[in-house]
């Protein structure tokens, strides 16, 4: 894998990762910091490299309504946005997901205005992080090529829609040594998009989606949304354990890593540090040296994996959370999940940084551990 790397921008990388899937319809309309990324795909099927179709639209709420059209056609269909431009999509998000389409979006992470601000922060998915959308965070550029696979093969597999979240700027614009698969490599993993009968729009077999629904109904839909999200939990460890094996990705030593986390450290930590997205590189520097703390990567937010993650903290005795994202008048969103899971006995602290592009240091990290 090594000897076929390149250095290339995080958008490239993705850019050409979503080429080599093959998707048959493409829209998505240009916001800073995810811009690079459908300017590369347009370039792609204006040089005659795609043969997807590209749609322009005039709106993020446009690009949304399009993928969804094209998916419950029962094609491949994707999408990548950020920021204003998740949050004008977000009636689009909830009838994707409620109408159980597979779209996979990109999502360049970014602060939320106003006041007006272009860097990165995690406010923008923790907006819809109930909206029904499986979502993957990604630490690096490599780690958002493997994911946007995983995307594709989970949405497909459980008729779920899936979000790739990579950090603005940090990742969408940073120059990394990235392993892009070609298509026939990606063959072996993700195969050629096929739904089942009665799962997509056909004038030969008429098929309802999204229709008025009762009281009486309603809520069955809801739960069955739900419970088909615990499910998807056992799937991603299955598929990324196949995704490992199809692209010879080896794990780190002293490492757990299956698709929904990975942790660094000892089993018997004491002192164990949880936080999701590119931050991650910073802490497992800043913290090089310590032996005696444990660092937990968060790659799956929703589904979120409870078991996994408990049976992780279950021993320690002090837990930090860190992450880029708040909730006025309560605790933060990664916090109140890695709460509801730690026992009484466990001492659970939260720690906000990083808002609105705020560099977070190694020795801001270390104070924090302190």
């Amino acid at each position: 894998m090594k000897n076929k790397s390149q250095i290339l921008e995080g958008s490239r990388a993705i850019a050409l990762t979503v080429k080599n899937i093959e998707p048959a319809v493409i829209s998505a309309y240009p916001i800073t910091p995810q811009t690079h990324i459908v300017e590369d795909l347009a370039k792609f099927k204006a040089d005659g490299q795609a043969k997807y179709e590209y749609v322009r639209s005039e709106s993020e709420f446009a690009a949304a309504s399009i993928v969804l059209g094209a998916s419950a056609k029962g094609v491949r269909a994707y999408s990548a946005t950020s920021s204003q431009g998740l949050l004008l999509m977000t009636e689009v998000l909830y009838n994707i997901s409620g109408m159980r389409l597979p779209v996979v979006m990109t999502l360049a992470n970014r602060a939320v205005s106003a006041p007006i601000n272009i860097w990165n922060d995690h406010s923008d998915a923790m907006a819809v992080r109930d909206a029904g959308w499986i979502m993957f965070f990604a630490e690096n550029n490599q780690e958002a090529v493997w994911q946007h696979l995983l995307a594709f093969k989970i949405a497909e597999k459980m008729a779920l829609p899936a979000m790739v979240n990579v950090d603005g700027f940090i990742l969408t614009h940073c120059y990394e040594p990235v392993y892009v698969p070609d298509k026939k490599t990606i063959k072996k993993f993700l195969p050629t998009y096929k739904p089942t009968k009665g799962t997509f729009l056909d004038s030969k077999n008429p098929f309802t989606m999204g229709a008025f629904m009762t009281p009486e109904h309603y809520q069955e839909t809801r739960k069955k949304l739900s419970a088909d999200f615990v499910t998807t939990i056992s799937e991603i460890k299955k598929e990324y354990q196949l995704l490992q094996k199809t692209m010879g990705i080896k794990k780190e030593k002293n490492t757990t890593d299956n698709g929904l986390l990975e942790y660094t450290g000892s089993k018997n930590s004491k002192k164990i540090i949880i936080a999701m997205g590119s931050v991650i590189g910073t802490i497992k520097s800043a913290l090089a040296r310590e032996k005696n703390i444990g660092i937990l990567k968060i790659k799956s937010y929703r589904p979120f994996p409870e078991k996994e993650i408990y049976d992780i903290i279950k021993n320690a005795r002090e837990i930090t959370v860190v992450e880029k994202a708040i909730s006025p008048g309560n605790h933060s969103p990664l916090f109140i999940d890695v709460k509801a899971i730690a026992s009484d006995k466990q001492k659970v602290t939260s720690f906000v940084s990083g808002l609105g592009g705020r560099d977070i240091t190694e020795e801001e990290i270390r104070k924090i551990m302190k």
